[in-house]
Parts: structure tokens; sequence; C-alpha cells
């Protein structure tokens, strides 16, 4: 059997990763990097879409970075779903795994026997997954599960930018990555269910549903004060909801956030007496004035001076990094989060590593992403004979 990460919280765990693209692979790699062994199940002509959906001109060994960097640690069998011994090979494999996880589209998985009313029957055991853009059965059902399209019709996109910016996209693919999360939550409890009942259970999540979760603290706001909008601030806006001096701002040489604190704290420090006049209805009302107030008086000193006059204080701020001066930060090497990964042709990757600690220890298998099929014979030989 295979040894990977025996040590792992998942040891024993079986995953069959029959998605592409973010959201669903994503969250298999999570269940990776806590032990589980995780098979990716592919087309053999071109595998999962996502190895040719690039971020940039980069390419690593023919595959996109987004690909490596979602599908490290990861076997891959590969499965015709047209052809039916193909078929019945994935059903001889389903029968001997603990978790599915799947993105098609509604209306496909059931097309091709693999719902989990088929594969229940199949193994009674299995801790089945499902992400989809916008939920199973509703009107919106059939619309492509894109992040930026859900994005779009979750609400979330006018929390970001300014007053007058209209709404702005996050700059991540974040609905993926919450719905993989959320994903993750619901397998890991559908697991320890299956420990107490024997049976297993079919998990469900959406893109949408994803957002709508992230939103609820200012959704619920909006929920329970009549329904007003959010209101943007016109200048450094960082939160719709929060009162000055919450925001990012430029200073000699670089940007420095600020959260949330009284002003009359800030004033003595920044030698601004005039923010020790405002109320703290104030710092909600007029924080646009406020907040250009600030604007004028950061720009004077760098971001050291003024962290070493806001830190000792117990001011919230701190300098907005870039990667590399995240990436050279000694907090960030202390961290240990990055590794080198090699795929079985000899390609290397460097990337992130598991976001989980356990017991003291972040886990790295140093496995890459696979080339297309490449454990086919194996898992073959393990499972299929």
């Amino acid at each position: 059997m295979n040894t990977k990460n025996e040590e792992g919280l998942l040891s024993g765990i079986t995953v069959l990763d029959m998605s592409q693209f973010l959201a669903g692979p994503m969250a298999a790699l999570r269940l990776g990097d806590l032990g589980a062994r995780v098979i990716k199940i592919e087309r053999p002509d071109g595998g999962d879409l996502c190895r040719r959906l690039y971020l940039s001109d980069t390419e690593i060994g023919g595959d996109s970075t987004l690909f490596h960097a979602i599908n490290r640690g990861k076997e891959s069998f590969a499965v015709n779903m047209k052809d039916e011994a193909d078929l019945q090979e994935l059903r001889t494999l389903i029968a001997k795994a603990d978790v599915i996880i799947q993105n098609f589209r509604p209306g496909v998985i059931e097309r091709l026997g693999l719902d989990y009313a088929s594969v229940t029957a199949i193994n009674p055991r299995i801790v089945y997954g499902s992400i989809t853009g916008y939920g199973p059965d509703n009107e919106w059902r059939h619309f492509p599960g894109q992040d930026l399209l859900a994005q779009a019709r979750s609400g979330a996109m006018w929390l970001n930018g300014e007053a007058n910016d209209g709404p702005v996209p996050f700059g991540l693919a974040v609905a993926d990555m919450l719905a993989g999360n959320l994903l993750v939550q619901a397998i890991l409890a559908g697991l320890v269910r299956r420990g107490v009942t024997g049976h297993g259970v079919h998990v469900e999540t959406s893109l949408l549903e994803a957002l709508v979760d992230f939103q609820f603290e200012v959704l619920t706001t909006h929920l329970n004060d009549g329904g007003r909008l959010p209101k943007k601030s016109t200048v450094r806006n960082a939160h719709a909801y929060l009162a000055a001096p919450y925001g990012v701002y430029r200073c000699a040489d670089g940007w420095l956030a600020l959260a949330m604190m009284p002003l009359a704290k800030l004033a003595p420090l920044l030698d601004l007496p005039a923010l020790a006049d405002y109320t703290p209805d104030d710092a909600f009302q007029r924080r646009d004035e406020i907040k250009s107030l600030l604007a004028g008086r950061l720009h004077e000193k760098t971001v050291r001076e003024w962290l070493a006059l806001l830190e000792p204080a117990d001011i919230w701020a701190a300098e907005v990094l870039d990667w590399p001066k995240l990436l050279q930060s000694a907090a960030f090497r202390q961290l240990d989060m990055l590794q080198t990964v090699t795929r079985e042709d000899g390609v290397s990757v460097r990337t992130t590593a598991s976001p989980i600690r356990v017991n003291g220890v972040r886990h790295k298998d140093g496995l890459a992403a696979p080339t297309i099929g490449s454990q086919s014979e194996k898992i073959r030989a393990e499972f299929l004979r």
C-alpha cells in the first residue's frame, strides 16, 4: 500500500479527486496536506483543464503554475468517462475509496452514473463531496460556475474599492478557495460521522453559498438595519462599515495600514490635535474628512518613522508589504511555508506548503503535481487486480 505521509492525521484515507479547475482540487489538496492519499481522476486526452489555465505566460513542464500549485502531492489516474471499461475501473476504485470530490455542472454527474445515489450503492461508506456554482436545484444552476461570475452575483464586489469605483472584484479566486475550504470542513465532519455510524454522507456547497457565508458579518448588519446598502468611504476605503482611521495610507516611501482605534489616542502621536475634536459618531459620519486629514499628515514621513511612533503606543498599524518584502522578512522565513516539489520526470516547482501544523510540524512531502495518468498502472496493480 501507499505509505505517503503515514504520520498525517488522515493517513489511511483515500480521496478520489474527480474535480478540476480550483475549488474541488483545492479541497483535495488540503486533505492531502492532512495526510490523505489523493488520486486525481483525469481524462487521458488533456487531463484537468486547469493544466492549460495560465495565470501568466509561465508554464513548468508543460503545465500551468496554477495547476502545479493546486495539485501538488497527488497521483493521477487516467479515465475516459465515455468508455465503459474505464468507467468500470473507476467504479472498482470507488468501492475501495473513502472520499470523492466532484464539481461537474448539475446533471452531468448523473448522466455518467457517478452521482451520490449511484456511488453509495457501490460503497455505502463513501463521503461524497460536491461543489457547484450556485447550488444543484435553483434557477442559476446551469450558469458557468466561474469565480468572477460568482463574485458578480454575490454582492461582494460592492464592498471593495472606494465609493466612486463601482463594483471591484477581489484580486484572487476567492469564491473557489472559500468553497474548497468549506467542503474540507464538511468532508472531515462526514468522516467523523462515518466513524460513529459506519455510513457515508453527501456533503455539498457552492461558490455562491461560500461567498454569502463570507459576508455573514456585514450581511447580517444589512438585514437588520432597514436594508441600507453599505456606504464605502471615498478616501482610502478599507471596510464599508468601519469608521476612520481604518484604511491604507501612502507614506513618504511606502504604504501604512491603520486599523480601528480612538482618534483622540492617535492625535498627539501624529501631531494632529484636530483629530481629538471628532466624536465617535464623527469617525463614521465624517470619515472622508478625517481620512483626508490623516492622508495629508502620513505622507510627510516614512513608514519606518511612523511605526517607530505608533507601535510603542500600541497603535494597530502595519507596513503594507509586497511579495518581495514579505518573502525577505524574518517572520515569514521563520514560518517555513515554502517548499520545492519535484515531479516524477524531474521537473521542480517552488511553491507553498500546508498552512496547518500538527504537533508543531508542517507537512511537506516534496511531491509535485503529476503528469496525466502517471500512476495509472501502479493504481491498477494495487486496486484493480
